[in-house]
């Protein structure tokens, strides 16, 4: 998957700007795509040079214009040719993985206190999609939202940023709760 399909798919909610783009994908694009805000202006720019999104100026008095961005029938067509493209596989490439992959050799104090912090991390994501979830279904029950939704394509990409990270969460939990029982275990021998 390439930069654009992530903007492409974030846009089809409607027209946003460059700034609302960032802000999107801080909130829900991000658990599965990450991206800097200059990463974004500059794929707009070149998505725009593509023909696949097009923008238009917004004159605003008390503050700088700002520019708008919506998908094109070119840019929903590539969306398309995406979807229907095969998907490989992902690999995960996680440093913290490495580190307790070596937690046998290494003293493990300073490791511990990254899995509390990535736990930490992780819940609070967890409460972030939560409330995502609930501003995107409204006051309709999950059920009857992802039976009659309109976009139900973020709720799920959320769910599965919910899921995602409270397994990451309770399996840092269960690290350090292992690690933390040998250290006491061997000090104590």
């Amino acid at each position: 998957m390439a930069l654009k399909h992530a903007v492409l798919a974030a846009l089809l909610d409607g027209e946003l700007s460059g700034y609302q783009l960032a802000k999107a994908f801080d909130v829900g694009v991000a658990n599965f795509w990450y991206a800097q805000p200059q990463q974004l202006y500059a794929e707009l720019t070149r998505l725009e040079q593509q023909g696949l999104v097009a923008g238009r100026e917004v004159v605003q008095e008390s503050r700088p214009n700002k520019r708008l961005f919506h998908v094109t029938d070119a840019g929903l067509a590539e969306l398309e040719a995406f979807t229907a493209a095969s998907t490989k596989p992902v690999f995960v490439r996680d440093d913290l993985m490495v580190k307790v992959q070596a937690a046998d050799s290494v003293d493990t104090a300073t490791l511990v206190d990254q899995l509390t912090e990535r736990a930490e991390i992780a819940r609070a994501r967890v409460e972030l999609f939560e409330a995502l979830l609930r501003r995107l279904r409204g006051d309709r029950s999950e059920e009857d939202f992802l039976r009659h939704g309109d976009r139900i394509g973020p709720y799920l990409t959320c769910l599965r940023g919910v899921a995602f990270e409270q397994e990451n969460r309770d399996w840092c939990l269960r690290t350090v709760a292992v690690l933390e029982e040998r250290r006491h275990t061997r000090a104590r021998n």
